[in-house]
């Protein structure tokens, strides 16, 4: 299949990678672009263990610190491979999202303060549920996310020729921005020859009002099941469900 993938560039890469190995054919269409905050060495005295929900955020972490002892707490099997590129020594994942993370922390440590290498996209959830559990969390911007407010050109000449069957949406915010950028461009109707596959149902919901061929949710929050659906090995909801 010749495959549209939305993640940012440096994490587009690694996908494209993927694909490739099944047999796809991928076309890179970043919609997000991560830029890392300039700052001061991150200070991370009296912390226990540190909450990363991404890996820009292991990356962006790893330009400010040179710290690599402490725990990570990785909210999946990508964000732990990042951190243990990044040189970090305890890496353990949750294998799901920040729920699944919040949930597993105490498995790992029974108290203590975390710190979370947080993007500006970050909405408080995790810091909250950890702390309803009794931990100390500080959090630290370290990363924004810029959206596109177009889809790239051969992106959108793909789609237009028919020159497309699937697209890959690795965040609710990548898909809301592929919905906004092709119904002004009159490629809507284009939609409806994919394949959307989504790593959450909340993913999925954010492509509304567009219609696919199909439109498949990944099992679990990562790439591995993600790319499991878009080979038809996880639940479809239909052509009409977005």
């Amino acid at each position: 299949m010749r495959v549209l993938v939305t993640r940012p560039e440096f994490d587009a890469r690694a996908t494209a990678e993927a694909l490739r190995a099944r047999g796809h054919i991928p076309l890179l269409a970043p919609l997000l672009e991560v830029r890392f905050r300039p700052g001061a060495p991150q200070a991370l005295d009296g912390i226990d263990g540190i909450l990363a929900t991404s890996a820009n955020g292991v990356r962006a972490l790893a330009e400010r610190t040179e710290r690599r002892e402490l725990p990570l707490f990785a909210v999946g099997p990508q964000t732990a491979a990042a951190a243990r590129e990044a040189g970090f020594l305890s890496v353990v994942s949750a294998d799901g999202d920040a729920a699944a993370l919040a949930e597993a922390v105490p498995r790992w440590l029974t108290s203590g303060t975390l710190f979370h290498a947080a993007g500006d996209n970050a909405q408080g959830t995790l810091a909250a549920a950890l702390a309803a559990k009794g931990y100390a969390v500080e959090s630290e911007v370290l990363y924004d996310v810029v959206a596109a407010t177009a889809l790239p050109a051969p992106a959108a000449e793909a789609l237009a020729a028919g020159a497309l069957d699937a697209a890959l949406f690795f965040s609710l915010l990548s898909a809301r921005i592929f919905a906004a950028c092709v119904q002004p461009a009159d490629l809507a109707d284009a939609c409806t020859r994919l394949i959307a596959a989504c790593i959450s149902e909340a993913t999925a919901k954010a492509l509304s009002p567009l219609v696919f061929a199909a439109l498949r949710v990944a099992e679990k929050p990562n790439q591995e099941a993600l790319l499991a659906c878009l080979d038809g090995k996880s639940p479809s909801h239909g052509a009409d469900a977005a």
